[in-house]
């Protein structure tokens, strides 16, 4: 072989292994500076896990025969409740029970409260229903059933003629005078005020609105949260269908009966203040109404201590 050849042979070897040891410690240098970045993109988390399962893997490398066990004592019986802490949103101290079907319109609560049918055995209580009880929808006839109970029940008409001793003595209508002639006047107005204000509420509203004319107490919560409920429903309602919506039941009926009152009073108060005056003066004594009846079980339990 001539010695040009030879020369040239060695040269080529030379570089070659120049340019392997140049790659090789590049190579090296690269995967020592890229490892703090992968350390630092690797959650803490997972690498705990890692660090982790590499002890598990070792001590089951030594200790063939003993199981693993990982203690679960710091998780939480509800996930769902870890993962709402995690996300920030708040959990409800108090959260609302679903309501029971049921098909007996005297069901007791399933916290135990009772809405009687009677308050202290007198003043009707027929349209309430206890807590956390759904009952299915009322017939036309039903809803007409219920406002006539209400209407004509004996404490109905006895409450009638407290209220008219009370008109004739603040002579809100002197046109009626006084005596027995003019408590009969007073009387029979009330108890036409009374009946016309149930059956517009609670049976034609109720018909033509396809409006449940029952009112379901709340039964739980603060004393804050369950009156402003129960005097809430004045204007807030339930279809027949059990969904909420705008009670214009009561307050469209209410109207309508404080305008047909004025066919049976003196002329002097038939204008649209006497009207107005009578429409919020139901609308008001209605929302006193659901605001005592919620807080009737409460009562009956832990003041007369009866169930």
């Amino acid at each position: 072989m001539p010695l040009y050849n030879l020369r040239k042979l060695r040269l080529t070897g030379l570089l070659r292994g120049t340019a392997l040891s140049i790659a090789l410690l590049g190579a090296t240098v690269t995967l020592h500076a890229q490892q703090p970045l992968l350390t630092s993109a690797i959650p803490p988390s997972s690498a705990t896990e890692s660090s982790s399962l590499h002890n598990l893997n070792d001590d089951a490398d030594t200790t063939h025969d003993t199981p693993a066990i990982i203690a679960n004592t710091d998780l939480p019986d509800d996930p769902s409740a870890l993962l709402d802490q995690q996300s920030g949103h708040k959990v409800d101290p108090d959260p609302v029970p679903s309501p029971q079907k049921a098909t007996d319109p005297d069901a007791v609560s399933p916290n135990g409260d009772h809405q009687t049918k009677r308050v202290l055995g007198i003043v009707p209580n027929f349209r309430t229903v206890s807590a956390d009880i759904k009952l299915p929808p009322m017939s036309a006839k039903d809803k007409f059933i219920i406002a006539g109970k209400d209407t004509f029940d004996y404490s109905a008409l006895f409450v009638a003629g407290i209220q008219a001793g009370f008109a004739m003595n603040s002579k809100s209508y002197p046109e009626f005078h006084q005596g027995a002639a003019g408590y009969a006047r007073y009387y029979w107005h009330t108890l036409a005020d009374t009946t016309s204000e149930n059956f517009f509420v609670g049976g034609l509203g109720p018909i033509v609105f396809k409006q449940d004319n029952r009112f379901y107490t709340l039964g739980h919560g603060s004393f804050r949260k369950r009156s402003w409920y129960a005097i809430t429903r004045v204007v807030v309602s339930r279809k027949d269908d059990g969904d909420a919506t705008f009670n214009f039941s009561e307050v469209i009926g209410s109207g309508a009966s404080a305008g047909l009152s004025t066919l049976w009073y003196p002329k002097q108060y038939q204008t649209w203040t006497k009207v107005g005056q009578k429409w919020l003066t139901s609308d008001i004594i209605d929302g006193f109404n659901f605001w005592w009846k919620e807080w009737w079980p409460t009562a009956n339990k832990y003041v007369f201590h009866t169930h």
